[in-house]
């Protein structure tokens, strides 16, 4: 019948009585719950699925420290995890409610639920003293009262005591007394006058019945001893003193005194003061009363948060004897100080944060409490300054760490963010904890290279597949947003992809060669490369690699003047025997493919029939007579000149000069001198309108091209909007270098001539226009720079096809490392010219 009496009671707590307060869910079970007892349906109260609260992790977090609880994540329900003893918990409290936090995890949200435990009555009343002692005095008058023993039960409510028996006798009854608070004390009333001679001693039981079902009940036994003669009792002045501590009173202050005065006289009216014997240890501890005087003195340390008030049972007793006593009732409450810093609780570790997250994303959750009371336990919360972080409430001192701000892993990647709790009180007091927030990365950095572009200077001739060089770039993010695969962007070269020259390993930057480069056929070109990182999506940023190729002495001299050493290496050549010291014979001209020091041109007379007759220019290349011809001199002289160049090492050639000694060469010259001279009237009208041609072709093409250029920094001051004259690209510099041209009209009596000099040291060709001597039939031809032996050696073979021998001479002068040499004028059959790719050549074409 007990069990199943127990049956009941319990399901009559436990089924469902949850309800909702300020938006907070409650359940009401009573007491000492079986491990792994149903509290209540999360999945239903919170309205969430099971697969909810299996993905994201619900679990219990309670505020008081103990896991009395655990969540059953198969069928969503809220389960007992451990023995709860409500008094133990909440002792004597009418209410005893249990706070938990539900924490659900991805993405972190907090819900907080209430549960109330019912009490059961599962305690008896107990007495302090199983058998209590009382001296009576024969003397004792008919109605006298005996305060007794009042019985405790850790139950409350209904579960508490109720009532009060004693067994029946013929001299005693019990009344109940109501004291403070509304409660009741049983005490014993003398219903019929004592004789000790009839009976010394009476023997009760004094039974405490509580209001559980079943009834439980607590005994103690009264043993009561009658008395002879002191028939007074002490006196009280007050029946119940109250006074007020604070909880950092210094020990040795004195709390308060009690006074209590007695009729009788002597021995019988003294009065000695104690506790009560029912006074707990937790007050003989901190409480000391002086027997004489009645003076209550603090021996121990307070503490609001362990205690807030204590009730003392005061006794009086005098020396008669039988001695006599009263009772008295002190409360001391203790007022609380702000002696608890504020407490700041992780719910919820913070977990890493994306760098690109929205302002607002729940990083961390937290509480706050303070074990002190009123506004000494009210707590606000300050975050550090310059976090991109903020604090937001939830409920019930419950924050939301979240962010405030833009996140930027590359300037901070951790932050330590310091939350400061500081209470209300006076003075308040304050507790700091650092949260660590980690920020992920995100692919926002593109790889940066070291240089926007690089020149890289090459030699020409190179071993295919070597390094040429090696471009790096960098990238602010981290892990497989930091990896960088470098490639090559398509181009052309020379009309060819760019990947037929170069090829790159992409882990490193390193760029190769595919064959080695010829200076003469590509100078310069570019490679376009490309840094990508491995992030998602990708990004790059790219580079341009110049590569200039240097020149190697890789090319000898060619010889391209006289026009006849290119078939056989010889040449023949005539001069007069009347020649004086000085005479022009000849001029070897050579080119050399090469630039600079490397197409610098000498000339040295290596063997000859008469050493002693013939000297060579060593940088025109003109051979002259050193002396005036004998008639003693070989008819055919034979000469061999060596023509070097300056590079290193050094290339060479050879060109033979066959030379023939005549006599009266000058005959036929003076006789067609002569007949030029007698037609001067018949030409003028001919070199008049061949110099008005010649000036009105000059300034038709010098405004033309003035017109030509004044559109071009038009269109381009409209495009990039800065003035074309400033700026400089650099493709166009190898397509369209600087041009130096001078055109100067010159007169020489009757001969008339234009001066074209030029100084492009890029360009491939020049053009030269020219009037011809009266005698000529021909107004103008072209000559075009060479850009190669050959080019040139045609130039002169159409030349010397195109006009007579006597209508025009070839001029020249050339810049020569140190020195200018002097200007010859020679026949056509002797006009001949050095070029230099790397210096300045001044042509001068006369008619």
């Amino acid at each position: 019948m007990k069990d199943m009496g127990w049956q009941a009671l319990w399901w009559h707590h436990f089924f469902l009585l949850w309800s909702t307060i300020d938006a907070q869910t409650r359940y009401s079970i009573p007491e000492e719950l079986k491990h792994g007892s149903v509290v209540g349906n999360l999945a239903k109260d919170l309205g969430l699925t099971l697969t909810e609260i299996s993905e994201r992790a619900l679990r219990v977090a309670s505020e008081s420290g103990e896991q009395y609880f655990r969540v059953d994540a198969g069928r969503g329900e809220l389960l007992v995890n451990d023995r709860i003893d409500r008094e133990a918990l909440c002792g004597q409290s009418a209410s005893c409610v249990l706070p938990l936090q539900l924490v659900l995890e991805k993405p972190l949200s907090l819900h907080r639920i209430e549960v109330e435990i019912q009490d059961i009555n599962d305690n008896p009343p107990k007495f302090y003293t199983e058998e209590l002692f009382l001296n009576i005095s024969e003397t004792a008058v008919v109605g006298t009262r005996f305060p007794l023993e009042s019985a405790e039960d850790s139950d409350v409510g209904g579960n508490s005591v109720k009532s009060y028996t004693l067994t029946k006798n013929e001299c005693f009854t019990l009344k109940m007394k109501e004291v403070e608070d509304g409660k009741t004390v049983p005490e014993l009333v003398l219903e019929k006058s004592l004789d000790r001679e009839i009976k010394a001693v009476h023997q009760l039981r004094l039974t405490a019945l509580d209001g559980g079902n079943p009834v439980k009940s607590g005994t103690s036994t009264i043993t009561i001893t009658v008395l002879d003669v002191n028939d007074n009792f002490p006196v009280f002045e007050k029946n119940s003193y109250r006074v007020s501590l604070l909880e950092n009173t210094a020990k040795g202050s004195f709390v308060i005194k009690v006074a209590a005065t007695d009729a009788d006289e002597g021995p019988n009216g003294e009065i000695e003061f104690s506790f009560g014997a029912r006074t707990p240890d937790s007050v003989l501890t901190l409480f000391n009363i002086n027997p004489s005087s009645g003076e209550i003195i603090l021996k121990g340390d307070l503490d609001y948060e362990r205690e807030t008030s204590y009730k003392i049972e005061i006794t009086a007793k005098d020396k008669g004897s039988p001695e006599m006593q009263s009772h008295c009732r002190l409360q001391i409450d203790v007022i609380d100080v702000n002696d608890n810093k504020p407490e700041i609780i992780l719910t919820s570790e913070p977990q890493p944060v994306r760098e690109d997250a929205p302002g607002g994303t729940v990083v961390a959750l937290l509480n706050v409490r303070d074990a002190d009371s009123v506004n000494n336990s009210k707590v606000t919360l300050q975050i550090s300054k310059g976090s991109p972080f903020k604090l937001k409430t939830s409920f019930s001192n419950n924050y939301a760490l979240i962010t405030s701000g833009p996140l930027d892993r590359e300037k901070v990647s951790d932050y330590h963010v310091e939350i400061t709790a500081t209470d209300s009180g006076s003075p308040p007091l304050s507790s700091k904890r650092i949260v660590s927030v980690r920020i992920t990365d995100v692919n926002d950095n593109p790889p940066v290279f070291t240089q926007k572009s690089y020149n890289v200077y090459l030699k020409e001739n190179g071993v295919p597949g070597s390094i040429l060089f090696s471009v790096s770039a960098s990238d602010l993010d981290s892990g497989e947003n930091a990896k960088i695969s470098y490639s090559i962007l398509d181009s052309k070269v020379q009309d060819v992809s760019v990947s037929s020259y170069v090829y790159m390993n992409s882990e490193n930057g390193s760029i190769y060669s595919m064959h080695s480069f010829d200076y003469e056929k590509l100078k310069v070109f570019e490679i376009h490369v490309q840094a990508k990182d491995q992030g998602s999506p990708s990004l790059s940023s790219n580079a341009t690699v110049h590569v200039f190729i240097l020149d190697q002495n890789d090319n000898a001299p060619a010889v391209i003047y006289p026009s006849s050493a290119a078939l056989g290496s010889l040449s023949h050549q005539r001069m007069p025997r009347s020649a004086k010291a000085g005479h022009l014979v000849t001029k070897v001209t050579a080119v050399d493919a090469d630039s600079g020091h490397n197409a610098w041109i000498s000339y040295r007379l290596a063997e000859a029939t008469d050493a002693s007759l013939f000297s060579v220019n060593l940088y025109t290349g003109e051979v002259r007579t050193k002396r005036a011809v004998s008639e003693q001199d070989d008819s055919s002289q034979r000469l061999i000149l060596e023509i070097k160049d300056d590079g290193e090492p050094l290339q060479s050639a050879t060109v033979t000069v066959s030379i023939l000694l005549e006599d009266a060469l000058h005959e036929p010259i003076s006789e067609l001198r002569l007949h030029k001279a007698s037609e001067p009237s018949k030409k003028s009208g001919r070199i008049t309108l061949y110099l008005i041609l010649s000036l009105a072709s000059v300034s038709v093409l010098s405004l033309l091209t003035f017109v030509i250029l004044a559109v071009k920094c038009m269109r381009s001051s409209r495009s990039s909007g800065s003035c074309c004259c400033m700026r400089r690209q650099d493709s166009e510099d190898y397509k369209n270098p600087n041009r130096n041209l001078q055109i100067q009209l010159n007169t020489d009596g009757p001969i008339k001539y234009v001066e074209v000099l030029g100084g492009d040291m890029m360009s491939q060709s020049q053009s030269f226009r020219s009037c011809m001597s009266p005698m000529s039939e021909y107004s103008d031809f072209t000559l075009i720079k060479p850009s190669s032996t050959t080019d040139f050696k045609e130039v002169i073979s159409v030349l010397d096809a195109s006009l007579p021998d006597s209508t025009w001479t070839f001029e020249s002068q050339q810049v020569t490392p140190n020195r200018w040499t002097a200007t010859s004028r020679v026949s056509k059959a002797e006009t001949h010219t050095a070029v230099n790719h790397s210096g300045f050549a001044k042509y001068k074409i006369k008619a």
